[in-house]
């Protein structure tokens, strides 16, 4: 019995001592391996981190694509009015945008317009400050640059003539600060006056026709001062007295433009008078339609219109302040509205004094006007008095054997 004990207690005493690295082996790699998942996932965050910064990198390099605009022809939103249209005739058309749109009387006016006119029409233009143009047949004129604003001394105005004859009197923007008219061989400094420039056709080629600037002097008789520049700002020279001019001839072969005086005929003279008379009663005109739109702008800013707004001239059916609340509209099949007791005309067929019913059409006899005061009850019923009990309607006859019953 002793002899198998002792065997068997020291393979019992191995299997534990054999078993004892086995199981500390095992725990020490159940406690490397949080340390090694923790650690991995520091290493993971770090790296999505760097992603995410490279990616906020990448998202603020790259521009935000622009809104595509809803309306082309319409200026930016940025821009404002800088003037309206004084006096139209004809067929006068803008580009605005690279599109090309009708003009009206009164219309807007915005900057890096084109207005030009067809062979039978002219135009008037007021500025924000009363400067004004009057555009005769086949004329252009385009407002390059405009800034004006009321009491300020660094005002600024540049418009394009690139053909036609075209009248104008300054107003504000030459006295407070550059007003310039560009022609295609010429630069004007316009000092607070009155002229005219005619633009031939095509006056930028070589060997075309010259232009000729002239002055005049203002409706107050006063005269002001023009200075003729090339189109580089080299100077040719300067009117200052009334009823005067130059005549710009093209240089040949890349040879500056010569500012050469303009004798004005006597039918010259006239036609210009009317010209300068047209864009001074034009210039009054258009204060007051300048004056009358920017009010109108001020006390109308653009956004959604007001809903449920009463207006002052009201479509025929719609109801005013003060009136009873009329019903709903009429459908297809009911009788249409009118005036009480008043029924329409009778139909072809129809006897006049039978209407037609609102549902299945039964013919109904219309009502007779009343006589004494009183209607007469519908035949069959009996209203009761006061004081009086109500008549019953009489029963019909019982058949021949049977007792009525009561």
């Amino acid at each position: 019995m002793t002899s198998y004990r002792l065997p068997l207690a020291l393979s019992l005493l191995a299997c534990i001592m054999l078993g004892a690295p086995a199981k500390a082996f095992a725990m020490s790699e159940a406690t490397q391996e949080p340390a090694a998942r923790r650690a991995d996932q520091d290493a993971g965050a770090a790296t999505d981190g760097e992603l995410r910064k490279v990616g906020t990198r990448i998202a603020q390099a790259s521009p935000a694509p622009a809104a595509p605009s809803a309306n082309p022809s319409a200026p930016a939103a940025t821009d404002d009015v800088i003037g309206n249209v004084a006096t139209l005739t004809g067929t006068v058309t803008v580009i605005r945008n690279r599109n090309s749109l009708p003009l009206h009387l009164r219309d807007d006016i915005f900057l890096n317009d084109t207005v030009q006119t067809s062979s039978d029409s002219s135009l008037s233009i007021t500025f924000n400050d009363a400067t004004t143009f009057n555009l005769s047949a086949n004329a252009r004129i385009t407002i390059d640059n405009y800034v004006y604003e009321e009491g300020g001394q660094h005002n600024a105005g540049i418009f394009d003539i690139g053909k036609g004859t075209v009248a104008f009197v300054a107003a504000a923007v030459a006295k407070t600060g550059d007003m310039r008219i560009d022609t295609p061989t010429a630069s004007l400094g316009i000092r607070g006056t009155t002229g005219l420039v005619e633009v031939p056709e095509g006056a930028a080629a070589a060997g075309a026709n010259n232009v000729n600037i002239k002055l005049y002097p203002d409706a107050d008789g006063r005269v002001g001062r023009i200075e003729v520049n090339d189109r580089a700002g080299q100077r040719l020279g300067a009117l200052t007295q009334g009823a005067s001019g130059f005549t710009i001839r093209p240089g040949l072969g890349g040879a500056r433009p010569t500012a050469v005086p303009l004798t004005i005929s006597p039918q010259q003279a006239a036609r210009d008078q009317g010209f300068v008379r047209q864009v001074h009663a034009a210039q009054g005109v258009g204060r007051q339609i300048v004056t009358e739109q920017r009010a109108l702008r001020r006390a109308n800013p653009p956004g959604p219109q007001r809903q449920n707004q009463q207006r002052p001239n009201q479509l025929p059916g719609q109801n005013r302040p003060g009136q009873p609340q009329r019903g709903a509209p009429n459908r297809q099949g009911q009788r249409q509205p009118g005036t009480p007791g008043q029924p329409g005309p009778p139909r072809p067929g129809q006897n006049p004094g039978i209407r037609q019913g609102g549902q299945g059409g039964t013919p109904q006899p219309a009502a007779q006007p009343r006589q004494g005061g009183r209607q007469p009850p519908a035949p069959g019923l009996q209203r009761p008095s006061p004081g009086r009990p109500a008549l019953q309607r009489p029963r019909p006859p019982a058949p021949k054997g049977k007792k009525q019953e009561r």
